[in-house]
């Protein structure tokens, strides 16, 4: 069944793990989808295995969700490609070390967070909304974390740009109360993508994090996503909290080691 046909999904952060699993979730039900990050060999790379499995060509663009003239100028590519935006995907994120606030931390990364995380999804919505009310129907997916539910130690800035996500998603869905517009988040625990290499910088470490316990995949959050975008119009799926059945909670993981 083509639940998502004739609608236009964009997502960010298509170039791998959730994005990239989530764009060909969305194209295989149907969905036009447009991708965007900022590499662009990624995301052909995507664009090509979406084209195989579904016969319809993406539309690609680079993008860095950080850059509000970048993300302007992807937002009007895709309206001028397809005239609509119906689904937005904010699935570009990522965390960069660990370090208590106390630390000598390198404040760098708390930018990298920040204005990723955050800034990039204000944008983000901010230009794509408009486009939706403008073609009578919506739909904002937000990734999450369970890191926005619970603050661990040495996490303090991610948690605290999840923790804004999730206010976010909240304050939008009042803000848009009344018009045909969805807002969903979805928030993993922990999945096993390129997420604790990219926070770590060393493959032996991201590894350990996942050590003797059966983490999540991109794919299952994905089908999350697809889940909550097809649902009938009337129905909103305001946020899904998912994490591996060995995990109860931030830090709190079942190991068989």
């Amino acid at each position: 069944m083509s639940r998502g046909k004739g609608q236009v999904a964009v997502i960010t952060g298509a170039s791998n793990g959730i994005g990239a699993a989530s764009a060909l979730a969305l194209a295989s039900e149907g969905f036009q989808v447009a991708l965007g990050a900022r590499s662009v060999d990624k995301l052909d790379e995507v664009a090509q295995a979406i084209a195989k499995e579904t016969g319809v060509q993406p539309f690609v663009m680079t993008l860095d969700v950080r850059n509000e003239a970048d993300v302007k100028h992807f937002v009007a590519a895709v309206v001028e490609k397809y005239g609509r935006i119906d689904v937005l995907v904010n699935n570009a994120g990522l965390a960069k070390g660990v370090s208590n606030v106390i630390d000598e931390a390198d404040t760098t990364n708390w930018d990298q967070m920040i204005d990723t995380n955050v800034k990039g999804l204000l944008l983000m919505t901010r230009e794509s909304v408009p486009h939706m009310i403008k073609g009578g129907n919506g739909h904002v997916i937000n990734l999450g974390s369970i890191a926005g539910h619970q603050a661990y130690a040495g996490g303090a800035v991610y948690c605290a740009t999840k923790f804004a996500v999730r206010a976010i998603t909240d304050s939008l869905r009042q803000e848009l109360l009344g018009l045909p517009i969805r807002v969903t988040t979805v928030d993993p625990g922990m999945v096993n993508t390129g997420f604790s290499l990219v926070r770590l910088g060393d493959q032996e470490q991201a590894d350990q994090v996942y050590a003797g316990m059966t983490p999540l995949t991109a794919e299952d959050i994905a089908d999350c996503v697809a889940f909550a975008a097809t649902r009938p119009k009337h129905v909103n799926i305001d946020t899904i909290i998912v994490k591996p059945t060995d995990q109860a909670g931030a830090g709190k993981v079942a190991r068989r080691l």
